[in-house]
């Protein structure tokens, strides 16, 4: 009875262990197999976070800067990326993208320089004597002082002048009584005209028939008294600078333009110039002369133009603000705004239609917001002016913008990476 029993159970137990075998083994039937790669799925060339493209990642899974997957890279995207990108017309929409052409414009460069007033050294005149002589009346005794052509500055009392005159007029009564005598005359008039006698004082003594004990000292022009080297009373030698003076009606403005710039520096180039103390009015005028020499302190080039100056509003020894104009011509242009610098290049974002791609341009003068493009762009060509770099993390950064370096492929992983 009880051998009985013990094989009813192992049957029984067997009896167990057969259904769950069956049923484990139904199990893992109906268990889906794996996927198989088909035959032409693409392979992705690496992985990447689009908010860091720089960084390659050698398989799959989340990125160490942001809280997402790592997006895969494959190799057609690689192979078509100098051709450019695509974004949507609505990607581009909601990237707030805005495109401009390109287009021949007209250019005009101003450059702002700061400039001083001088006197017009082509107006500076001096009044002296040619005779040792004594200054017995001064009429002018200040600096800066006003003075108008053919003013009596002083009276000079010289013993050579006067000797020369009594000998002129004693030449001449001889000479009106015997006319052997009129080549002695002539000569003696010439003498008063080396010692710097002036025509009306002669035409004065030959009509008085009397030397001029005092021989007036006049001004050549009409301005300031700008140096006084004599006063009352005071000996005066030939040479002395005994009055200077200065036409103030025209003055020189004087610029200094950077190294950089000083290419565009020629004569006949237009200048305006405001002065702080007159700032309701402007002044116009030309550069008419380029210094040929470089300031090797400040690395700027001088140069000057004339100005006329009604009113004497400008002094000498004033700044002033001037701007440097150059004429108008055409030229290729697009917003500078859309230019890149890489710092080794000129880069900008051409499109056609959804399609993006960069061109690397030659830059020229830069003016009123617009760029002159002198290499790499044609008329008419669409580029983006700004959003530039949302196109770029829209794309992916698969290659299009053609990046300047690449780092190496590393495993996502690495989560210690700083952005």
């Amino acid at each position: 009875m009880k051998h009985a029993i013990l094989v009813a159970v192992a049957v029984l137990l067997a009896g167990v262990g057969f259904l769950a075998g069956r049923h484990e083994s139904t199990r893992h039937d109906m268990t889906p197999p794996p996927p198989q790669a088909n035959a032409g799925e693409r392979k992705p060339l690496y992985w990447h976070d689009p908010m860091y493209p720089q960084q390659k990642f050698d398989k799959p899974g989340k990125s160490p800067f942001m809280d997402m997957q790592l997006v895969p890279v494959y190799g057609d995207e690689r192979a078509g990326s100098d051709a450019g990108v695509t974004v949507s017309a609505r990607a581009q929409q909601n990237l707030g993208l805005r495109s401009a052409a390109a287009e021949v414009t007209e250019l005009r460069q101003e450059l702002p320089v700061a400039g001083y007033v001088q006197a017009d050294e082509r107006r500076i005149a001096r009044a002296e004597v040619r005779t040792a002589g004594w200054v017995e009346k001064l009429n002018v005794r200040a600096v800066n002082d006003p003075v108008r052509a053919g003013q009596v500055l002083a009276e000079v009392y010289a013993p050579e002048l006067l000797a020369a005159q009594e000998e002129y007029l004693l030449a001449r009564r001889l000479a009106q009584a015997n006319a052997a005598d009129e080549p002695l005359a002539l000569a003696a008039r010439r003498k008063l005209d080396l010692l710097g006698m002036r025509a009306a004082d002669i035409a004065g003594i030959e009509q008085s028939n009397k030397a001029l004990r005092r021989v007036p000292v006049v001004s050549p022009i009409s301005g300031v008294l700008s140096e006084l080297g004599t006063r009352e009373g005071a000996m005066v030698q030939p040479g002395t600078a005994a009055f200077n003076l200065t036409d103030l009606s025209s003055v020189w403005v004087t610029l200094e333009v950077p190294e950089a710039q000083a290419a565009m520096l020629r004569s006949g180039l237009r200048v305006t110039i405001r002065a702080q103390s007159v700032p309701d009015k402007t002044f116009e005028g030309a550069l008419d002369y380029v210094y040929p020499e470089l300031n090797t302190q400040t690395r700027t080039v001088k140069a000057r133009a004339t100005l006329a100056n009604p009113g004497l509003t400008l002094r000498p020894g004033m700044f002033v603000e001037v701007s440097l104009v150059t004429a108008a011509r055409k030229a290729l242009t697009v917003p500078t705004e859309a230019v890149i610098q890489t710092g080794t290049r000129s880069v900008v974002v051409v499109m056609d239609g959804e399609r993006f791609r960069a061109a690397t341009v030659r830059t020229g003068m830069e003016a009123g917001g617009r760029t002159e493009i002198l290499e790499g762009l044609k008329a008419g060509e669409r580029i983006v002016a700004s959003g530039q770099f949302l196109i770029d993390s829209e794309a992916n950064l698969t290659g299009a913008l053609d990046r300047l370096g690449e780092a190496p492929a590393a495993s996502p992983d690495h989560t210690d990476h700083k952005p």
